[in-house]
C-alpha cells in the first residue's frame, strides 16, 4: 500500500511507484524531481504552456473524443511521466471513495465518447444555463471514470474551459485560490459527487457561476458569442 501521505491508494502496478528520495510524496518521473512543491510547479507550468496551444488548436467545430483527451493528457504530462496519455492500470481511491476499476476504463471511455462526447461536443453557442449543463455532464462523467493515474481533475477542468470557449463564453473563473478558496473548493467537490450520481444540477450551477464571474471580470453580459481564444 502507498504511503499515508500519498494522494491516492494504489495497491499495485508501475504507476504506483514513487520517486526515490521523495518520501512517497512524488510519483516516479522522468525529470528526477523529488520535491512535491517543485513537481506542483512543473506540472502547473506544463499545463499553462499546453493550454495556450490548445486554445488555438480547438475550434468551434472540434468534437472531443477519447483519443483527443488522451492526447491532451500526453501533451501536458508526457515529458514528466512515462505513462502520460495512457489509461491507468492501477486502482484509485481517495477519502474512502473508490473509482471504477482500471480494467473498465477503456470500455467506460468508449461509452463516454458515444453517449456524452458525441452528443454534447462541440459545445455550441447557447444560453448559459444550457452550456453550463452540457459542461457539467461531461465534467462529472469524465471525473467518475478517472481514466488517468494523475491529473484527472485538472484535465476535466481544461476540457470544461475549452467547451466554454466553444460556446462563445470565457474560461470559467473557479476561485480555487484566495480567501474564499476553501468554500469554493468544498462546493465544487459536493457538486462533483452529486454528478457521480448523474444529478448535474449543483455542477451546472457551479459552472454557470464560474462563467458569470469570468464574464463580469471581462465586463461582458451573460450571452454567448464568437469563439475566441483568451489573450495571453
Amino acid at each position: 500500500m502507498a504511503s499515508k501521505i500519498s494522494r491516492y491508494v494504489t495497491p499495485q502496478g508501475p504507476e504506483a511507484e514513487f520517486q526515490p528520495g521523495s518520501y512517497g510524496r512524488v510519483l516516479r518521473n522522468q525529470l528526477g524531481i523529488r520535491s512535491k512543491p517543485e513537481m506542483d510547479r512543473v506540472e502547473y507550468e506544463a499545463l499553462r504552456h499546453v493550454q495556450e496551444e490548445y486554445f488555438m488548436k480547438i475550434t468551434p467545430v472540434t468534437r472531443f473524443t477519447a483519443a483527443l483527451i488522451c492526447q491532451m493528457h500526453r501533451d501536458w504530462l508526457g515529458e514528466i511521466y512515462a505513462w502520460a496519455g495512457q489509461y491507468r492500470s492501477v486502482e484509485l481511491q481517495k477519502d474512502g471513495f473508490s473509482w471504477p476499476p482500471a480494467f473498465r476504463v477503456p470500455e467506460n471511455m468508449s461509452t463516454f465518447e458515444v453517449d456524452r462526447l458525441a452528443r454534447l461536443t462541440p459545445c455550441r453557442p447557447n444560453p448559459l444555463p444550457q452550456v453550463a449543463q452540457q459542461i457539467a455532464e461531461v465534467h462529472a462523467e469524465l471525473l467518475f471514470i478517472h481514466p488517468f493515474r494523475e491529473g484527472n481533475g485538472r484535465l476535466a477542468r481544461w476540457v470544461a474551459d475549452l467547451m466554454s470557449l466553444q460556446a462563445g463564453f470565457p474560461v470559467p473563473k473557479y476561485v480555487f485560490s484566495g480567501p474564499d478558496e476553501e468554500k469554493h473548493h468544498a462546493k465544487y467537490l459536493t457538486a462533483v459527487k452529486s454528478g457521480y450520481l448523474q444529478n448535474y444540477d449543483l455542477l451546472t450551477e457551479f459552472f454557470a457561476e464560474a462563467i458569470t464571474r469570468a464574464l463580469a471580470a471581462a465586463g461582458r453580459g451573460v450571452t454567448g458569442g464568437k469563439f475566441r481564444a483568451p489573450s495571453k
